[in-house]
């Protein structure tokens, strides 16, 4: 029987594996008819590559040319709100373009996430922000797309770079909580009373430990090399490891930059994407690498309505 048990499965929107850029821009000045006239007109024209093409194309090259579904280890599904024509589209774009996308949901204007479950997803890529919201909701990691952001760099073909924020990314956002409440000097004396005391996982704990289980099995030329990019600097660093170690989920590299810009970090480690909670440091880094918006913890508290 066919299973994703036990498999890397990254579910992503058409708009995240394809620039489909122009395509939205009628759909949104328009009409959901124009948009889909539009997409049936250019059947056969190939999309252009989009901001996770090479993300894409790397994590199905982590298996080779393994034609047996039972022995791959990664899976890549296209999730979206297209309409099935549309997806059409994006099926012959990937075969066009040499990546093996083979399974798709296209739900013509709904939304899609509630499909994350029986994929059994270990990351969900949107556009919408509303979707990205209700996957991080109901558990999975799942993060907004930039998709104006720069291609990933070409320099490392046989190694997968994925760059993660701390808190509320990798970790919970307790200990933002205290920075936002009390300031820097609170922030740094919490983490120092707390430093033997593991955080609580972050929406993208799973994620990484997938990621880990992977790079841990060593089969294939291809490498998952993995960092984590914080705004946190001494002495808050000795709790980020030590949770690390806690999970027997290691990072490759760490970055504890204490407030310095993201941007030219990760232009110089030049990772497939990389994954923040907070917009600005997204928008820094989508100039010089793929980005996606983490919609969850604190910094993106939705504003209470209510009477």
């Amino acid at each position: 029987m066919v299973s994703l048990e036990n498999k890397l499965v990254v579910a992503i929107s058409s708009r995240a594996v394809f620039d489909f850029e122009q395509e939205n821009r009628v759909f949104e000045e328009s009409d959901d008819g124009a948009y889909r006239a539009l997409q049936r007109e250019r059947l056969d024209q190939p999309a252009k590559p989009g901001v996770a093409f090479a993300l894409v194309r790397k994590l199905l090259a982590f298996d080779g040319a393994q034609p047996d579904d039972a022995v791959r280890r990664v899976e890549v599904v296209v999730l979206s709100r297209n309409d099935p024509v549309s997806g059409l589209r994006v099926f012959r774009s990937a075969q066009q373009m040499g990546l093996r996308l083979e399974r798709g949901v296209f739900t013509r204007g709904r939304t899609p996430w509630p499909y994350l479950e029986p994929l059994k997803a270990n990351l969900f890529l949107s556009a919408n922000e509303q979707d990205v919201r209700a996957a991080l909701e109901a558990g999975f990691p799942a993060a907004r797309v930039f998709p104006s952001s720069v291609q990933a760099s070409e320099n490392h073909p046989e190694e997968i770079r994925i760059a993660f924020d701390g808190d509320a990314v990798l970790f919970s956002d307790e200990s933002e909580r205290v920075f936002r409440r009390d300031g820097l000097g609170a922030f740094q004396a919490h983490e120092r009373e707390h430093a033997t005391r593991p955080l609580l996982g972050g929406p993208f704990k799973p994620l990484l430990e997938a990621l880990h289980r992977l790079q841990a099995e060593g089969l294939g030329a291809m490498r998952i090399r993995t960092a984590l990019v914080t705004a946190r600097s001494s002495p808050a660093h000795e709790r980020a490891i030590r949770t690390l170690m806690e999970w027997g989920a290691e990072v490759d590299e760490a970055m504890f930059l204490g407030g310095l810009d993201k941007s030219s970090f990760l232009k110089t480690f030049q990772p497939d994407f990389f994954f923040d909670d907070q917009t600005r440091h997204c928008e820094s880094v989508s100039r010089v690498a793929p980005a996606g918006h983490v919609i969850s913890g604190v910094a993106n508290a939705q504003p209470d309505h209510r009477p």
